[in-house]
């Protein structure tokens, strides 16, 4: 029994030490894409805005057509209600 213990505190002891083992280094990037990226960076900060800009004219479109139809649905209801 005390073998079995031993081997199981043995096992759980390489199962740490494996799990605290850093992973192999990938291979270093070359410098090429380091500058096409830092270029893609530049642009970046603009097509951001940009994409804000549309997003908020989409909302903007969307809670208007929204409102539109609220409103088409309540007077509706007061036209059923006078008839």
């Amino acid at each position: 029994m005390s073998k079995l213990l031993a081997a199981l505190v043995a096992g759980l002891f390489s199962a740490a030490v494996f799990a605290q083992a850093a992973p192999a280094a990938a291979p270093a990037a070359p410098a090429a894409p380091a500058k096409a990226e830092a270029k893609k960076e530049e642009k970046k900060p603009e097509a951001k805005a940009e994409k804000k800009q549309e997003k908020a004219a989409k909302s903007e479109k969307k809670a208007e057509k929204k409102t539109a139809k609220k409103s088409k649905k309540t007077e509706a209801k007061k036209e059923e209600k006078k008839s």
